[in-house]
């Protein structure tokens, strides 16, 4: 039986749980994906991405459905969407990440190994949060905190690339390098941003728990 047929063997109650674990887990897989596609860019890693995103696309259909069925709900309603939507926006910007890379050619360097792999280590750290919201939400929290961490460090990998970036242009085809490397970082930035949103909602989902 897959995990959809055994998900809605369950109470309403656990599905939204279920939907966000399942959400989070494409977007580690989803991040992991990107990743190899640093360490060997190809049409077909980069389609992989897109497919991985496009799963993902399917449950949070599925938990918008439940949701708009549903006058109980285990979490605060606002909190359920603003989590799906902040997960479901990492996948996205991995996608165009790997599409424009792709696309425009952009060749893989140090910074953006370093922002990618610290984007899948927050996804592990949100993914490990949801899991644990309903039987140890202190530990949720924690790993919420772990999140925030890492989009700061982020961050500052992003400050450092640019700053690498705009030192002494050469000619104008560094120009056109740097203007697509910066759109490269800047979607990279964009998801991180998204982990700490989804990290600040965990920490409120814990606050509201009884």
């Amino acid at each position: 039986m897959g995990w959809l047929q055994r998900l809605f063997k369950k109470g309403r109650q656990d599905r939204f749980i279920e939907l966000l674990i399942q959400q989070a887990d494409y977007t580690v897989k989803g991040a992991d994906a990107l990743l190899e596609y640093l360490k060997h860019p190809s049409k077909e890693q980069a389609d992989e991405v897109t497919r991985i995103e496009k799963e993902a696309d399917e449950v949070r259909r599925i938990l918008i459905a439940e949701l708009n069925n549903t006058f109980v709900t285990p979490l605060d309603r606002e909190d359920i969407h603003a989590l799906s939507r902040d997960i479901d926006d990492v996948l996205d910007y991995a996608r165009s990440t790997v599409e424009e890379m792709y696309i425009l050619e952009v060749q893989p360097n140090e910074y953006l190994h370093r922002m990618v792999s610290m984007l899948g280590d927050a996804a592990r750290e949100i993914h490990l949060g949801v899991q644990r919201l309903q039987g140890h939400p202190a530990v949720a929290e924690d790993h919420a905190v772990r999140a925030k961490a890492l989009h700061n460090r982020m961050e500052r990998v992003y400050r450092e690339a640019l700053a690498e970036l705009f030192h002494r242009p050469e000619d104008i085809e560094h120009i056109m390098q740097m203007l697509k490397l910066r759109e490269t970082y800047r979607h990279l930035s964009n998801a991180g941003d998204r982990w700490d949103e989804a990290a600040n909602v965990l920490n409120d989902i814990v606050v509201k728990m009884p």
